[in-house]
């Protein structure tokens, strides 16, 4: 059944009013007819059972999203050049990462400071939301401090910065076992994190990490640690 993704304002009762770009791609891209049943997303974890009725829907049941993960990550990513930036954040929102917060570390070579920049990346989570069926577009937010991020990652209930200076703790065992609901991970730019982020993230209570022996890119290790982290915490069971 497809799929579409719609703003919550736009749901009044068990009627859906459907804007212009939508109403054309059912009607005239998909070619559905009155009475076609469809799903709506409201992006904000609501799933809702529709029929095309004229240039509304009729909603017949909403519930819970069944495609969002029970574990609610934020990426903390240092902000890298476009197109990485934006491949994180499509990518992250795909595996299922609940918030995206840029931070700028001491190391980082690009900075995101027009807001055009960010309502891109923002339009950008919120296609590929609808692309992989999420329940929730996450959040990307304005960008912090290295300060703030570890101030801010250290309240959910796990928090790791993988490092690329860490030899004996794998992310692995900053994981299994644990029954966290929240989680952040830190990812530092191409040059690494200074070790005086590091000293500071775990004062914080960030736990630091190793990957393993191979340096990732920073578009691909905060993907690689959301993948992990959804495995070990039981969302890939």
């Amino acid at each position: 059944m497809a799929n579409f993704l719609i703003d919550k304002s736009r749901i009044n009762g068990a009627t859906a009013q459907l804007d212009g770009e939508l109403l054309r791609h059912i009607k005239t891209v998909l070619r559905m007819g009155e009475g076609a049943r469809f799903t709506l997303c409201d992006g904000e974890g609501t799933f809702y059972d529709a029929a095309l009725a004229g240039d509304s829907a009729v909603i017949e049941a909403a519930y819970p999203a069944p495609t969002e993960p029970k574990l609610k990550i934020t990426l903390f990513q240092a902000v890298a050049k476009n197109p990485k930036l934006e491949f994180i954040v499509q990518k992250a929102t795909e595996i299922g990462v609940a918030k995206i917060v840029p931070m700028n570390t001491e190391r980082i070579v690009a900075r995101l400071e027009k807001d055009s920049k960010l309502e891109r990346l923002r339009k950008i989570a919120r296609e590929a939301a609808a692309q992989s069926r999420r329940g929730l577009v996450p959040e990307v937010a304005a960008p912090v401090s290295f300060a703030r991020a570890a101030e801010l990652a250290a309240k959910a209930d796990l928090a790791v910065i993988p490092y690329e200076d860490e030899h004996k703790t794998p992310l692995r065992d900053c994981l299994r076992g644990k029954t966290a609901r929240t989680l952040s991970i830190m990812i530092g730019p191409e040059g690494g994190f200074a070790e005086s982020e590091v000293a500071l993230a775990r004062e914080r209570g960030v736990l630091a990490a190793t990957m393993g022996p191979r340096i990732l890119r920073t578009e691909t290790a905060g993907l690689v640690a959301s993948a992990i982290a959804l495995y070990e915490l039981g969302e890939m069971e």
